[in-house]
């Protein structure tokens, strides 16, 4: 397919188009019942929902914020005078098993520290509810695991976070290169990575999992993954603490890993807590190179290419957060609609978890 700026475009529209088809489809499964969007519960109240899977989904034709979870009844509360949610939709942590008598929660959207994750993903699925889950999936290979098959058992949806995977600017990267226009790949570099304050949670390995690896170098390492649309078939890394300002008592301040996947492509990746590292990916090929930055960003993603040839390639992303959250939330409720399985999935976060656990390894440390 000839990715030009017109079908770029025309793509976009119908992916709009199609974010409408749920909400119909509801009402033709209904035809007794006014027709309703697809109810999220989301569960914890913290910057990524509150500042933009909640806006996303207040702006969505097909989803919107049908219940919360939180430990403070106060914020819960005002938030959902905010999003029009019932107060008998607003639950606790203790009380959360609950939500399985509640008709209008269809999913949870889980974006809790990450040792929660495991825990709370089986628990909506016992409680017959889909999952749509923050990334890094979990702490363990083992908690990925016990995910899977709860909602498996439960015969419901789970999807991991992955909003690159959904965001068109990344997609096009990968259209260029599965058409070959950058002839045959030869190696990837990407990096991403910020300064991180004293006392933020993600420097505790009990709630984080880990460093900088698990929270913002995955970006860098999934992306290798939908770029090749290959898995390493061998990694080597080393990690680091440089700053001695007791910041990095329990995880890594510095990661860097290499991968060799089986097409002889070489990936070299970089993440840190220790500097701002804009998130980016460059991608060579024989005939030519692709650089995307920033990448992973919520806003603001700009891809360029020089390819032998061909004209430059100089495409500026102008959708604003939290169009991102918007495509993700569409279509985890047009999966669970329509009873498609999501490509951001339980398994492909359990594969990320297990190269995690590899990279650490690798570097003498642990996941978890």
């Amino acid at each position: 397919m000839n990715f030009t700026r017109r079908r770029f475009a025309q793509s976009l529209a119908a992916s709009a188009a199609l974010s409408r088809l749920p909400a119909r489809a509801l009402a033709q499964e209904q035809p007794s019942a006014p027709a309703r969007k697809f109810g999220y519960c989301i569960v914890g109240l913290g910057r990524i929902s509150l500042g933009h899977f909640m806006p996303a989904c207040r702006m969505s034709q097909t989803c919107q914020v049908a219940a919360l979870v939180s430990g403070h009844r106060d914020k819960a509360e005002k938030t959902a005078a905010e999003y029009n949610v019932p107060l008998k939709n607003i639950y606790n942590y203790q009380n959360f098993d609950e939500i399985a008598d509640n008709p209008a929660i269809d999913a949870v959207y889980i974006a809790l520290p990450n040792s929660m994750h495991a825990e709370y993903s089986v628990r909506a699925a016992n409680a017959l509810k889909h999952v749509l889950c923050e990334k890094p999936m979990a702490t363990s290979v083992k908690d990925a695991q016990n995910m899977i098959a709860a909602s498996k058992a439960a015969n419901r949806k789970l999807m991991i976070a992955y909003r690159c995977q959904y965001e068109p600017t990344n997609l096009h990267a990968i259209q260029l290169i599965r058409d070959g226009r950058l002839g045959v790949i030869q190696a990837i570099e990407s990096a991403n990575g910020f300064n991180e304050h004293a006392g933020e949670w993600r420097l505790d390995k009990k709630l984080a999992g880990g460093g900088p690896l698990m929270d913002v170098g995955i970006y860098s390492l999934n992306a290798c993954r939908y770029l090749t649309g290959e898995e390493p078939a061998s990694l080597e890394a080393y990690c680091s603490v440089i700053d001695k300002d007791t910041r990095f008592r329990d995880v890594e301040e510095t990661c860097s890993w290499t991968m060799k996947f089986p097409s002889g492509i070489l990936a070299s990746c970089n993440t840190t807590y220790g500097a701002n590292m804009p998130g980016f990916f460059r991608v060579h090929g024989s005939k030519g190179m692709i650089h995307m930055e920033p990448a992973f960003a919520y806003e603001g993603l700009r891809l360029t290419a020089k390819i032998q040839g061909e004209p430059p390639i100089d495409e500026p992303n102008q959708q604003k957060d939290p169009y991102q959250f918007l495509l993700e939330a569409d279509d985890f409720a047009d999966c669970c609609i329509h009873g498609k399985e999501p490509k951001a999935n339980g398994e492909e976060g359990l594969r990320d978890m297990q190269y995690m656990a590899q990279i650490y390894k690798s570097c003498g440390r642990s996941l978890g």
